[in-house]
């Protein structure tokens, strides 16, 4: 399988935008693109604006072009309500909108779906599908995070042949037993992971929650086949994210296993353009409250 990263956090922007492409079919998942409201006080920065644009047009280009979409969730920056014309002649899997789904995602999902009226629209959660040589399957629904309080989202697991790679969605971890329990069980030999939430550890994520999602990212190491793991999304959001988890890198260098952001799997270096907002504004002063 051809595995693109299309948008990401180590690409500038909110976003785990995915493609992949086998048997002749192209599958994209989470077509949607997002910055974080405020970070350090500041809104986002011009330069992060520049490239939301640039980031949504190339999200935008790939979904045209798909024969698969999927929405694991109705984040902002994993759905796109306002263009409904990438859904057009596509089959779309979508996390169910009314079961294990908490009042904002349900209220995103409802208007959402009014977007897409007359459109191939399955609901993913715990299911299996076929696609000619690609088989699709879906987590139920697992926390996003390590708690309710931002609802649920699906894994989904796509594979062609002996090939396998596993897409977690906003786990922010692993830090919970079931979303480690769907990994397990496939056996992916790539890993897309949203790793732990370290930007907001001692306020929205605790050194337990830390711990717990190093213990489960070792034991994906060494209990699975993984060759690749792709860590990204919330983790990137620290600009020391590479001293966190000095353990989990250990173990991936002592098993032969690559672990990297999806930057780095394309040959880029990593551009954490939230996590330097502070840094953008103070080489390109703007007026702070005009900027979005």
């Amino acid at each position: 399988m051809n595995l693109i990263p299309i948008a990401f956090d180590s690409l500038g922007v909110r976003s785990m935008a995915t493609c992949l492409e086998a048997g002749g079919l192209r599958v994209m998942i989470d077509p949607a693109v997002s910055l974080g409201p405020r970070r350090y006080g500041l809104p986002p920065h011009p330069v992060e604006i520049d490239r939301l644009n640039a980031a949504w047009q190339d999200v935008r280009g790939v979904a045209e072009s798909s024969d698969i979409i999927i929405v694991t969730h109705y984040h902002y920056d994993h759905h796109n309500p306002d263009d409904p014309d990438i859904y057009k002649g596509k089959i779309v899997y979508i996390k169910d909108p009314k079961n294990r789904i908490n009042f904002s995602q349900k209220r995103r999902a409802h208007y959402f779906l009014g977007r897409l009226e007359g459109e191939d629209i399955r609901i993913a959660d715990g299911g299996e599908f076929s696609h000619g040589p690609l088989t699709i399957r879906f987590s139920q629904p697992v926390y996003h995070g390590t708690g309710n309080r931002l609802g649920y989202v699906i894994e989904t697991s796509i594979s062609c042949g002996e090939d396998k790679v596993l897409y977690t969605s906003d786990v922010e971890g692993p830090a919970m037993d079931d979303q480690v329990s769907f990994i397990l069980e496939e056996n992916p030999r790539t890993l897309i992971l949203d790793g732990p939430m370290t930007y907001l550890l001692g306020y929205r994520y605790s050194e337990e929650d830390l711990s717990r999602s190093v213990e489960n990212i070792i034991k994906i190491i060494s209990s699975t086949s993984i060759k690749t793991i792709v860590i990204d999304h919330h983790f990137m959001r620290d600009i020391a994210y590479a001293d966190r988890i000095p353990e989990v890198y250990m173990s991936a260098q002592d098993a032969g296993v690559r672990v990297l952001s999806a930057a780095e799997l394309t040959g880029r270096t990593p551009d954490l353009l939230e996590a330097r907002r502070k840094e953008l504004y103070r080489s390109s002063p703007v007026n702070r409250e005009s900027s979005m």
